[in-house]
């Protein structure tokens, strides 16, 4: 299980790779779900419409689904959108880039999906085989049958082995109709995610260049803070955790040293760099009021000028007059001698 973790933890160092990698293995498996799909039409007036339509929309909204909860930036997402707005204003374009990238990368798995089934033509078969124009494809005059005894026969097209109504249509002439509008479809709804794709991905950054420019900039931002924040504070937690495990077994040591009158062993080199990493932070109380202080009012984003260098006297003081510097005698002769 570890390796797994570490493998996963490593696939998210580079998360647009890893996303793509992600959605394109999604791609694959929902052409994959479909072929190894039994599809198994009831065959009933009432149940064919809401079993083609559910296979053709319900896998297409769980594998939505899938795709925004493997993103990572769904939660850097809702945080970015939930958390107060303190020190630091909230931009609404880099949300909307954030939630625009996540969703284009979650829609190619259900856009397959689809794609697939229409191209297939069973689906659209089973939700719409009693409404197939028996005035044109077949004897629609067929004697001694009402309204919903031909609903019930012409339910039955996608099933062959119990289809019994040759004579009011021939199946193979049902199905392909049918399957002929599906695959018309099909190729419309390829069409469209194509054209919507290439607009996406070519004409956007064409009319809002810096616009989005900037949102893709503070959208990089807002993921690698939280990950450093995340590093920093794993670190944070190692380095109090191995001063207090140490203080602690010092303080056994000292006990069993005065009760045996042995001198206490000294503190190892190590102790004094873990303190230093805790950057003053140094009990509970405190750590909880900063992570507080980190949620409610983030610092602004505004970098602090590098203070002068104290070494050679001038901090606080003010700085000796710069004067030009004296010409070399070169120089002089030269200018001298034009």
């Amino acid at each position: 299980m570890d390796k797994f973790r570490m493998i996963f933890q490593f696939l998210q160092s580079n998360q647009e790779s890893f996303m793509n990698g992600i959605c394109g293995i999604m791609a694959l498996a929902s052409a994959q779900m479909y072929s190894a799909f039994d599809f198994n039409c009831p065959c009933l007036p009432r149940y064919n419409l809401a079993y083609g339509l559910g296979i053709l929309l319900v896998p297409p909204f769980i594998l939505l689904l899938l795709g925004f909860v493997l993103n990572n930036n769904v939660s850097v997402l809702a945080e970015e959108w939930r958390r107060p707005r303190g020190q630091r204003g909230k931009d609404p374009a880099v949300l909307r880039y954030m939630f625009c990238s996540m969703a284009q990368r979650a829609m190619i798995a259900p856009a397959v999906w689809v794609s697939v089934t229409l191209l297939d033509g069973k689906c659209i078969t089973c939700a719409f085989c009693t409404s197939v124009p028996v005035e044109t494809l077949g004897n629609a005059s067929h004697p001694g049958l009402s309204q919903g005894e031909m609903k019930r026969v012409l339910a039955r097209i996608p099933c062959k082995e119990i289809y019994d109504g040759q004579e009011l249509i021939a199946n193979e002439v049902a199905i392909r109709y049918l399957r002929c509008i599906s695959q018309a479809l099909g190729w419309c709804f390829v069409l469209l995610m194509t054209m919507l794709a290439f607009l996406v991905r070519s004409l956007r950054p064409c009319f809002t260049q810096a616009a989005f420019l900037k949102s893709r900039y503070w959208s990089h931002y807002i993921d690698i803070e939280r990950k450093l924040f995340d590093e920093t504070c794993a670190e944070h937690a190692r380095s109090f955790a191995k001063v207090c495990i140490q203080q602690f077994f010092e303080g056994m040591s000292t006990d069993l040293a005065a009760a045996r009158c042995h001198p206490p062993r000294k503190a190892p080199a190590d102790a004094g760099e873990a303190t230093e990493k805790l950057l003053g932070i140094i009990d509970q109380g405190t750590m909880n009021t900063a992570l507080k202080s980190w949620h409610r009012c983030k610092p602004p984003l505004h970098l602090h000028p590098p203070a002068l260098p104290s070494g050679n006297g001038w901090a606080g003081e003010e700085q000796p007059p710069v004067h030009p510097p004296v010409p070399r005698r070169e120089m002089a002769a030269y200018y001298s001698g034009v």
